[in-house]
């Protein structure tokens, strides 16, 4: 790493495992097939897969509880899966991470979403997903606020991570913001999908890209300018405390209610994946959040994170001592 730590991140990484984050969001089964081509399909111009391996990895809203975790923190999850085997095994692999799963709600009405990915000499060659999107039926619902309503002051800070499809809807939203509004020390991080934004109004902090942003604001953005004038709109929108956009290879950008704008430039070396980088920067903002950080010295790690985790294959996670720079 080029850029070293400061006292004050190195001291909330120490307390990552004192906090907790409840993440509420779609949950999401990743399933990748791995493999080579050696030549193409004499039925049709595709490649042939010749498959060397295949896993199932928590997905969505699943994996940045997973980079929680892996960054030393705790918490849960408060979601729907299908009743089926997927449903089965994203439980499973939640009970591995030591997150008990009671905010989890199953149902008969859809499948558990899970997005299939072959990938070949460490390039995607094809995505398919099986899910139903749209809204949850009444009595799950009635599960899902019951699980809010008792637990949501036990946490630190509360992650939104919207996939659509249909796990973060106005209805929970309303019930999220009324029950904070008396717990203003627990911040709401949002990792939104740009569609029906106006659900995300008052929320602590949003982490959009940077076509969500142009999406959200209206407008297109092509330089800096253009950034500070959408960044502008969308904060006034919603009436956020802080925005930060991602901007792939050009970095990250913070905007700060009483701040000027902070341009953080990309940590990463080299990119191989971006497959839940976006996951990977809201959990470890939450983590700095919750441990204290300051909007900048928060970002400021997540972009660090960010930039390890888009060097690797496939959903992966980082570790503490990556960020610290203690691993090769």
């Amino acid at each position: 790493m080029n850029q070293t730590l400061s006292d004050h991140q190195l001291e909330a990484l120490t307390r990552f495992p004192e906090t907790r984050i409840l993440v509420i969001g779609d949950l999401i089964i990743d399933h990748f097939i791995w493999g080579s081509v050696t030549r193409i399909s004499p039925e049709a111009p595709v490649p042939v897969v010749n498959v060397t391996r295949e896993n199932l990895l928590l997905g969505g809203a699943a994996n940045v509880l997973n980079n929680i975790y892996a960054l030393g923190g705790t918490g849960e999850i408060c979601g729907v899966v299908g009743q089926d085997f997927m449903g089965n095994h994203l439980l499973e692999l939640l009970q591995k991470l030591g997150s008990p799963g009671t905010g989890t709600v199953r149902t008969g009405d859809r499948p558990t979403t899970k997005k299939t990915r072959v990938i070949a000499q460490h390039q995607q060659v094809v995505r398919f997903d099986r899910e139903k999107a749209g809204p949850f039926p009444e009595e799950v619902l009635t599960e899902l606020f019951a699980y809010l309503e008792k637990n949501l002051a036990t946490f630190q800070a509360v992650i939104v991570s919207d996939y659509n499809k249909g796990m973060v809807s106005d209805e929970l939203m309303t019930l999220l913001m009324k029950k904070l509004r008396f717990q203003s020390t627990i911040p709401v991080i949002v990792d939104p999908k740009p569609h029906h934004m106006e659900r995300f109004t008052g929320v602590t902090i949003m982490t959009p890209n940077l076509h969500e942003a142009e999406v959200m604001a209206g407008l297109p953005i092509t330089n800096e300018e253009e950034l500070l004038q959408a960044a502008e709109t969308i904060m006034a929108k919603l009436e956020l405390k802080a925005l930060l956009i991602t901007r792939g290879e050009a970095g990250m950008a913070l905007f700060e209610q009483g701040h000027a704008p902070l341009l953080i430039p990309t940590m990463a070396r080299e990119v191989f994946d971006v497959t839940g980088a976006g996951d990977t920067v809201v959990a470890t903002l939450a983590l700095g959040l919750a441990a204290g950080l300051e909007f900048t010295e928060a970002a400021a790690l997540a972009n660090r994170a960010a930039g390890i985790v888009v060097g690797k294959l496939g959903t992966a996670t980082v570790s503490p001592a990556e960020i610290k720079g203690e691993t090769p």
